[in-house]
């Protein structure tokens, strides 16, 4: 058998006695484990001898460049094999990526079937792939989410000459799914603040309610990045551990003899070139923002600044220096975190209230345009890439300033003597 590279050209049909059909060059492709049984080629065909060695040269050149080249039988499972690893996860940051597999496996392989051919995808089975995804009970946004993979992933491979057109390029992409957020507003916020006061981890709660910050920007924060500023450069993830210690098995332990990654001798993080990270413990990690907006450093004034002074000189310094951690002064765990909240939600306004802790972002928005604030100051408070991002988490009503501004309105109707005065705003 021939190595990577080496290639032939030879007469269709062989036999001379025959008429000339065509002639084909062949080179031959990476072989993912060496077996026989496993060797892949790709074929070119020319009307003459000299054509098919000028394709042949083409294809050497384009497959020292590329290292691999992609062949018109691949399945819907190989190239999504191929894809996750070449464009998927060098692109994306690590709970992207996770989430994109995730996507790839459960819904994208399933939906078009795993041996059809790539080539063969057509526009109806991309739009399909909504069916069958609410089909499920999933929500239309998720099924939105699966099609921009899909469609991206098309988009590569017809880049990589798999096929000669997108597919998905022909069918409209599914509609967001409506929804319907739980938001505190000024008087529950307040609530909160005095609820809280007496409480341990009141420092922790406050941080988010008066900043805007994520979950992981907050409980990643480092004592010595509190000061006349909150430094908001970094933030606290659980990163996934992934086996590298040979082929993925169809079920069973893989080859390490361990189904969970992080027991894996082998086992990597698989993490783009560019990604900043810094190991706090366990699986959990400091690792940059997502984005250059979410690199930010935000005045502290009061009521903040106070309550984390207070905080910082009435507890001892977590582990690794951070500014909150468990009652036994460990790393909060993100899912850990979340459970505190909702506890500390039904403890303070009951059981119905279904108000998530990343929903807090959309109070403090919220209190941040009710407060006058302009609104390229609260893009970059909150860690918003566009001011069209920070209008979406603003709340649909700010009843307070509707009414004021249909009495406003109303005045124009009414003597002089009884008009209100003009709302701000």
């Amino acid at each position: 058998m021939r190595g990577k590279g080496e290639g032939a050209v030879y007469r269709v049909p062989k036999d001379q006695s025959q008429p000339l059909k065509h002639w084909a060059a062949a080179v031959e492709l990476p072989n993912p484990t060496g077996r026989a049984a496993d060797r892949r080629r790709k074929v070119v065909r020319g009307k003459s001898r000299k054509e098919a060695q000028d394709k042949l040269r083409e294809l050497q050149a384009e497959l020292k460049r590329k290292g691999d080249l992609r062949t018109s039988s691949s399945s819907v499972e190989q190239w999504f094999a191929y894809w996750l690893e070449n464009y998927a996860k060098p692109d994306l940051r690590p709970k992207a990526f996770g989430s994109c597999r995730s996507t790839v496996r459960a819904q994208i392989i399933p939906s078009l079937g795993a041996k059809t051919r790539v080539d063969k995808v057509t526009p109806a089975m991309v739009k399909r792939l909504r069916a069958d995804i609410v089909g499920k009970g999933l929500s239309p946004t998720y099924a939105r989410n699966a099609h921009h993979i899909l469609a991206k992933s098309l988009t590569d491979a017809a880049g990589e000459g798999l096929i000669p057109s997108n597919p998905a390029d022909y069918v409209t992409p599914p509609r967001k799914g409506a929804k319907s957020l739980d938001v505190l507003d000024l008087d529950e916020a307040i609530a909160l603040l005095l609820a809280i006061k007496t409480r341990p981890d009141a420092a922790r709660w406050a941080a988010s309610l008066l900043t805007g910050a994520r979950r992981g920007e907050v409980i990643g924060i480092e004592r010595d990045r509190v000061g006349d500023v909150l430094d908001l450069s970094w933030q606290l993830q659980r990163l996934t551990w992934h086996h590298k210690c040979g082929a993925e098995p169809e079920k069973g332990p893989w080859p390490c003899g361990y189904l969970r990654p992080a027991s894996c001798p082998h086992r990597s993080l698989e993490l783009r070139a560019d990604f900043e990270y810094r190991h706090v413990e366990g699986g959990l990690y400091w690792t940059r923002p997502k984005s250059s907006a979410g690199w930010r450093i935000i005045p502290l004034v009061d009521p903040l600044r106070s309550i984390l002074r207070a905080h910082m000189e009435s507890t001892e310094p977590g582990a690794h220096n951070l500014l909150f951690t468990t009652p036994t002064g460990a790393a909060r765990d993100p899912d850990w975190d979340s459970k505190q909240w909702h506890t500390l939600m039904v403890e303070t306004f009951g059981p119905e209230r279904t108000v998530r802790l990343h929903d807090v972002r959309h109070t403090t928005v919220d209190l941040l345009y009710h407060a006058g604030v302009p609104e390229d100051l609260i893009t970059e408070i909150v860690g918003h890439s566009m001011r069209s991002m920070t209008r979406s988490y603003k709340s649909r009503s700010d009843i307070t300033r509707l009414r004021d501004a249909m009495t406003q309105f109303s005045a124009l109707f009414t003597p002089p003597t009884e008009r209100t005065p003009e709302i701000a705003g």
